[in-house]
Order: structure tokens, then sequence, then C-alpha cells
């Protein structure tokens, strides 16, 4: 099992949520809830308002997110939804725990809060220009009080 942390659409309460709890795709269990060690810039572009995490340390924000465990078939569907490697890249970051939760079966030690874990994630180094001078957060909701509203792959057809 691999550890994820997601940040923006996939978290809970977000509108791609749901593909992470399809049984099709493979399995996930939530562990945590963390931030970035580093700061990174969270940011929301192009004509669909997608939330991206640009590999650039050290500008941004302590991006908040959730740690998952996910098996090998889960992996691949992200790494398919998050169209690795063209849009983005999967890759490990350091996170310090908030709120460890653990579950689904499988023992692990359960960090305590503020220590730090290691999870992939999916950040991108290809980005437009003018994107790094957008708007960060350190949250992502797609009905933030930004009023760019994710719209969903179905509704882009």
């Amino acid at each position: 099992m691999i550890h994820v942390f997601v940040y923006g659409t996939l978290k809970k309460g977000q509108p791609n949520h749901y593909r992470m709890l399809d049984p099709a795709n493979g399995t996930v269990h939530f562990l945590a809830s963390a931030r970035t060690v580093e700061k990174h810039p969270l940011v929301i572009a192009d004509k669909h308002n997608v939330p991206f995490l640009l590999n650039v340390p050290g500008k941004g924000q302590h991006v908040h997110g959730e740690i998952y465990r996910v098996d090998t078939r889960m992996l691949e569907f992200l790494d398919a939804f998050e169209r690795v490697p063209s849009m983005y890249q999967r890759t490990l970051l350091k996170l310090v725990v908030e709120k460890w939760v653990g579950g689904g079966g499988e023992e692990e030690a359960a960090p305590s809060e503020g220590s730090v874990v290691e999870a992939y994630v999916y950040s991108t180094t290809t980005y437009k220009p003018e994107w790094p001078a957008l708007p960060n957060y350190e949250s992502y909701d797609s009905q933030g009080d930004h009023g760019l509203e994710y719209v969903t792959r179905e509704a882009r057809d």
C-alpha cells in the first residue's frame, strides 16, 4: 500500500472525491489530515478552474490536504486520472501530520501530531508563465470565496 496526499478536487467534500470511493478503481483508506512541510503555490488555473500544486518549493503556502493509503490499482487509476506525466508528476513530498486517523484494517504506527511523514503528491512543473503570479491558497475548496468553481469533466463535454 502506498500513501498519497490529495489537496484539491479529490479531497473529502470536493467534486472528484467519489472517484476514490469507487471500488472498481481500487482500494483507499483515509489516514490523516496534513500540510506540506515546505511552502508550495496552490493555484486555480485554466478555463476549468483546476487546482494545481506547482512544484516550486519555498514559494506560496503550507498546503493543507489529506493522506490516503491506496493499493496499486488505485494508484494506477490516480495516475491516469491526473494524466501523469503530461499534466502532473507524482513525486514524494514531506508532510506535517495534523490529525492521524488511520484505519483500513492494516496496522500502522500512528505518527503523532506534528510529526513528519512522506506521501506521493500530484504536482506540476509544466505550467503557463503567469500561473506563479496567480493567487495561491493554503487549502482548496471548489466552492470557496475565490469564486472559481471547478468545472467537472462531465460538464466539459
